[in-house]
């Protein structure tokens, strides 16, 4: 409906007064962070030098030659930020104090800045007054419309003066008063100004049709898990800005550069047959002197690059990868928890280009044994003149400091490519300084080989994760295949729910800060660990009090025969005490890729005592290069059977249980696996159970046992199972 009075809001936001803006946020602002003037500063002595009974002289001002002007504003032109050896160089050949040309060129950056500053604000003003120009013939328009019947005024309902070009005019104003106040919002620190249309962005990956949303779900612990650590974090002061800017432009440059390097800077090497990349730290150094210092005490430098062809468009991988929620839920294995802490700039022209967020995250590896990275760090997002867009993270630690540093992030991101039929070029770059001393041994050879936290990693999990959203989506489902569900709204609510499952399940798993795990037994690595939760008022989970236990352990056989006795159905009755013996079978079946190994299943268990209901257990299992999942869940068979007819997931209660099966480090090939690190696997077991449905029950110790002997028990089966089978 239209009201007179509806572009009024509109208007006060086109009226108010622009602010000066920058030339671009880009630009590195050094006159903000030196020395107001150079004749001041050459005056004025410095507390050590000023004698208290001297009284300050009176100011002085030198005047350049020609000569010397011209020579300068020659250089400015090839160099307008000349460091210190190159300014005393300057001032030998034209007679002048280091100190004079450092304030020649300071004032000269000023000077130009102020121009371009001029020009942009006259470029924005006149952009504004045409908008304003333009709102008030729309709203002469509105006041103006008359019936067309009675030729009276035109009521609401009846009026008939184009509506439907009003509105699309209407929304581009809006746009355009967006845009507007976003480039006001960013050069002067001010919040931007936000309209109900400008929700938080949800990625709908293959147009408005398919339905399917990355970013569905929640963690196993609650938003508020994730909130009470994160808050911790303070937000970056007006103070800190102008060096955050500084900072991601330095770190973009820097990626782009580290992403299309080769030698000297990366040296290929070969391992048992397999390429990859050593970083060369002293040419790194002598490249990017500046950087965010030097590496500090105690931490050691890892260093990757990965290149991969995914299936999905650039635009939606950058939506990915700068909304907190969906970057999560695709790297759930990676990402235990994450929180954008400010924006900075949302980008230009209705895309992320630009974009400037200051975020915080913790990074796992599905495992207890192995402590997870936190990070404060600034992303930023840029497309470069040849198409291409380019991510970039660097930590902020510089600004809190803190007594221990145990991690940070160099420019570590990803280069994006288009290419055609959807496709998409990625190049990873993982570049850290880490504390890695609290890494149990049996993960220690994963870690150093990078295929815990480095490139090959994240490039493996986002190329696994397009192929899961491409398939979802696939039409050409053949009918007559047993069990496979070939209802759209059917495979959407099911993919729906497994993904659910999964990020519940990689929340739970790994060593997060936000968990509080205890020992049960012993000193060796395969000690059951358990920790407590109470569930209340979450449709998605059972209420009452849940018993989370986990244990990891290395087995010398390799991880894909472990991945495949694990998902097979008709090897579950040989590790699954809880299936009782019964007989596995599966209802229903989504392929999620090319590997046969990623599937989200629907499985039922016929137990063998005939005096027990039959069981349906909902499985998803994945696997790429740098690691594989089982992850399952009883479900219950009415809440399915609604799922399955394409209804809301959401309301399905789930205590996911499962594997994850790493590498024990570099993949081997021949050769027989004798010890952590030769071809092995690392296992990690985890469950979940219900020990009361009143969450105001007290935790008793027959039940911490009854886990513990449960998940040991499992240990045992699946230790000889697989270990008979590699015989």
């Amino acid at each position: 409906m239209f009201q007179p009075n509806m572009f009024e809001s509109h208007h006060h936001l086109l009226d108010m007064p622009l602010k000066t803006p920058e030339s671009e946020m880009g630009k590195i602002r050094d006159e903000e962070l030196e020395s107001k003037s150079g004749t001041e500063n050459m005056e004025a002595p410095s507390g050590d030098d000023q004698d208290p009974n001297q009284r300050p002289k009176k100011k002085r001002y030198h005047r350049h030659t020609q000569h010397q002007i011209q020579e300068m504003e020659s250089f400015f032109k090839e160099c307008p930020h000349p460091d210190d050896k190159q300014r005393k160089e300057l001032s030998r050949e034209l007679g002048l104090e280091p100190l004079q040309v450092k304030f020649w060129f300071q004032n000269k950056r000023t000077q130009v800045k102020a121009q371009h500053e001029r020009h942009e604000n006259s470029s924005l003003r006149g952009e504004n007054e045409k908008l304003r120009a333009e709102n008030l013939r729309y709203k002469e328009a509105l006041s103006n419309a008359t019936c067309p019947h009675c030729g009276g005024p035109a009521s609401i309902g009846e009026m008939s003066f184009d509506e439907q070009h009003l509105r699309i005019d209407n929304a581009r104003l809006r746009d355009e008063i967006d845009r507007i106040s976003g480039i006001a919002a960013k050069y002067v620190g001010k919040p931007m100004v936000s309209y109900p249309h400008a929700s938080s962005r949800s990625l709908d990956l293959y147009g408005p049709q398919s339905g399917l949303v990355v970013g569905l779900g929640g963690d196993m612990y609650g938003a508020g898990a994730a909130g009470d650590l994160l808050r911790s974090v303070s937000l970056p002061t007006e103070a800190d800005k102008p060096m955050i800017v500084e900072l991601a432009v330095a770190a973009m440059e820097e990626l782009v550069r580290m992403a299309q390097a080769g030698q000297p800077l990366w040296i290929p090497t070969s391992d048992n047959s397999s390429t990859h990349e050593i970083l060369c730290e002293d040419e790194y150094l002598g490249t990017f002197p500046r950087g965010i210092g030097p590496k500090p005490l105690g931490l050691k430098s890892e260093a990757s690059r990965e290149t991969a062809v995914v299936i999905m468009n650039h635009i939606s991988l950058v939506e990915i990868l700068m909304d907190v929620n969906q970057w999560s839920s695709v790297f759930s294995g990676i990402v235990s928890r994450a929180m954008t802490l400010d924006v900075l700039s949302t980008g230009v022209a209705g895309n992320y280009n630009g974009a400037l967020q200051v975020m915080t995250a913790e990074f796992q590896v599905p495992s207890p044994l192995v402590p997870t990275r936190e990070n404060y760090f600034v992303r930023y997002c840029k497309q470069h003149p040849d198409g291409t867009w380019a991510v970039v993270d660097v930590s902020l630690d510089n600004l809190r400091p803190t007594p221990i540093t145990r991690n940070r992030r160099r420019p570590s991101g990803c280069l994006i490519q288009e290419l055609p039929n959807g496709y998409s070029k990625v190049i990873w770059v993982e570049h850290v300084e880490v504390d890695d001393r609290a890494v149990h041994n049996i993960y220690r050879p994963l870690v150093n080989s990078g295929l815990a936290f480095g490139a090959k990693r994240w490039v493996a999990t986002l190329d696994r994760q397009c192929e899961r959203l491409a398939s979802a989506l696939a039409s050409n489902i053949p009918a007559g295949d047993v069990c496979v569900i070939t209802s759209p709204e059917g495979r959407k609510s099911m993919l729906k729910l497994a993904e659910r499952m999964v990020m519940s399940f990689c929340a739970g798993v790994g060593a997060s800060t936000t968990h509080t795990w205890t020992t049960l037994s012993g000193s060796g690595a395969d000690d059951v660990r358990v920790m407590t939760r109470k569930s209340m008022d979450d449709p998605g989970r059972p209420p009452g009090i849940v018993l989370s236990a986990a244990t990891s352990f290395w087995i010398p056989v390799p991880p894909k025969r472990v991945f495949d006795f694990l998902r097979d159905e008709n090897s579950r009755s040989e590790w699954d005490i809880l299936s009782n013996g019964g007989l596995v079978q599966e209802m229903a079946h989504i392929a999620n890729g090319r590997d046969p190994g990623n599937c989200v299943s629907l499985l039922r268990v016929n137990s063998a005592n005939s005096s027990q209901s039959n069981m349906l257990i909902l499985q998803e299992s994945c696997t790429d290069a740098t690691g594989s999942y089982v992850i399952y869940a009883p479900v219950d068979i009415v809440a399915m059977n609604v799922v399955l007819s394409g209804g809301d997931p959401d309301y399905v209660a789930l205590l996911p249980s499962g594997f994850a099966i790493l590498p024990d480090g570099a993949v081997h090939h021949g050769g027989g696996i004798l010890d952590v690190g030769s071809g092995g696997s690392l296992l990690t077991v985890a469950f979940q159970i219900l020990v009361d449905s009143a969450p105001s029950a007290k935790l008793s110790l027959g039940s911490v046992a009854t886990v513990n002997s449960l998940i040991k028990c499992t240990v045992e089966r699946i230790k000889a199972a697989v270990s008979c089978e590699n015989t």
